[in-house]
């Protein structure tokens, strides 16, 4: 990546010296910027420092924040999605003030090289609370998931995140290993237009056509199932399921 960071450029030693020194020679000044430069040398210029404005809110691998549904987990999620997420979040069609803010001036060379950054680690899922819910209520989770409600016009979730549901490349998220606030708290989201994306916006049509209850019960039907030992998300050649007609994959630049 050719952008320098930031920190970096301030750390330039030159720098230092070229704001200590002024126009004249050697001062004591200048001195003292030498020996602070030699105490703390320039920040190394890496992904990992760079995308340390992430991990300090999701986690140091981007396994997620434990118990806080406005940091999840983005590791081992398709490039394209957290790319195209990242962009939601830069056009403002994707509501979250620190994230707005922490995106807004990244160029697309950068995002693009924190989503795939993100979406190569591999680190285990932790176990995710669920609330006491009825049987009936994770019979329902269940069908809306496996088989939808063609009664109300939704698809299964696995028309478009996958037989396992963990994920399609290289845009669509997996479902599998979320906890039910972050679950319940994103479809209520697309409900309410707090989370948009293109057009046809087919999670808001889907979403809008759930009730309550439904939204509570995929949420719960999900988290209390045991992630499967590959969550990797499957290729799209391996989605043989076709999206619904109104449904796109998204503009993220990233090939499947």
């Amino acid at each position: 990546m050719t952008t320098s960071s930031p920190l970096r450029r301030l750390a330039s030693p030159a720098a230092a010296l070229l704001l200590a020194c002024g126009l004249g020679g050697p001062t004591a000044s200048a001195m003292e910027a030498q020996a602070a430069v030699a105490t703390h040398p320039p920040v190394p210029d890496t992904i990992q420092q760079r995308a340390m404005a992430c991990t300090s809110c999701h986690g140091v691998h981007g396994e997620g924040s434990a118990g806080s549904e406005g940091a999840p987990r983005l590791a081992g999620k398709p490039a394209g999605y957290l790319l195209e997420q990242l962009r939601y979040f830069q056009k403002g069609q994707r509501k979250h003030a620190a994230m707005e803010y922490v995106v807004r001036q990244l160029d697309l060379a950068y995002l693009r090289e924190l989503a795939e950054y993100f979406s190569s680690q591999q680190v285990p899922y932790r176990p995710q609370p669920v609330p006491a819910v009825s049987a009936q209520t994770l019979q329902r989770g269940q069908r809306l998931v496996e088989h939808g409600d063609p009664g109300i016009g939704v698809p299964a979730c696995t028309s478009c995140h996958g037989s396992r549901l963990t994920g399609v490349q290289p845009m669509m998220p997996g479902l599998m290993g979320l906890s039910y606030d972050y679950i319940a708290t994103e479809l209520t989201s697309w409900r309410t237009n707090t989370r948009a994306a293109k057009e046809p916006y087919c999670m808001g049509i889907v979403a809008n056509r759930m009730r309550e209850t439904d939204v509570a019960a995929v949420a719960a039907w999900l988290a209390s199932r045991e992630p499967p030992a590959d969550m990797h998300p499957i290729p799209a050649s391996a989605q043989t399921e076709p999206l619904p007609g109104w449904c796109v994959m998204g503009e993220s630049g990233v090939d499947p």
